[in-house]
């Protein structure tokens, strides 16, 4: 084949790559996608040296640097945060929404709060539906109230 359309080639494909990145962020086709760029430019340049050795060797040298670039950019787009934890204590004097009806000493109760399901038991008898607040929270279970009426 030969190494003018090689190099046409590799500069579509790279140009794909990049266009895939550009709508898919963090698919890390940047690297590949401009390591195939340049030597499609390396090859319309010096035709001899895209079907030598220097073709892989070009290939290293910017994908190096690339990638290390690359990997820096995206700490710093989005830098990682802590994970999120839910603290027992914390549930204290919130509200939700029970579930499944929950029943004095027992923790078959289902509580919704915000996005989370917690065990729940209760003091009476509450039905499904019902407004509650935490009152008390202990590993992963909580001991709720009724809601009152604002």
């Amino acid at each position: 084949m030969d190494p003018f359309m090689i190099a046409i080639a590799l500069i579509v494909v790279g140009a794909i790559f990049l266009s895939f990145e550009a709508f898919s962020p963090g698919a890390f086709m940047v690297i590949p996608g401009t390591v195939l760029i340049i030597l499609g430019i390396v090859g319309l340049i010096f035709p001899d040296y895209l079907i030598s050795w220097w073709s892989p060797a070009i290939a290293v040298a910017v994908a190096i640097p690339i990638t290390l670039a690359t990997t820096k950019l995206y700490q710093r787009l989005a830098v990682p945060e802590p994970p999120v934890t839910t603290v027992a204590d914390s549930l204290i004097g919130k509200r939700g929404t029970v579930s499944v009806a929950t029943e004095p000493g027992s923790m078959k109760g289902k509580v919704n709060i915000g996005s989370d399901i917690w065990s729940a038991t209760s003091d009476e008898p509450i039905e499904a539906g019902t407004a509650v607040e935490i009152v008390h929270s202990e590993g992963v279970h909580v001991h709720v109230r009724r809601c009152e009426e604002e």
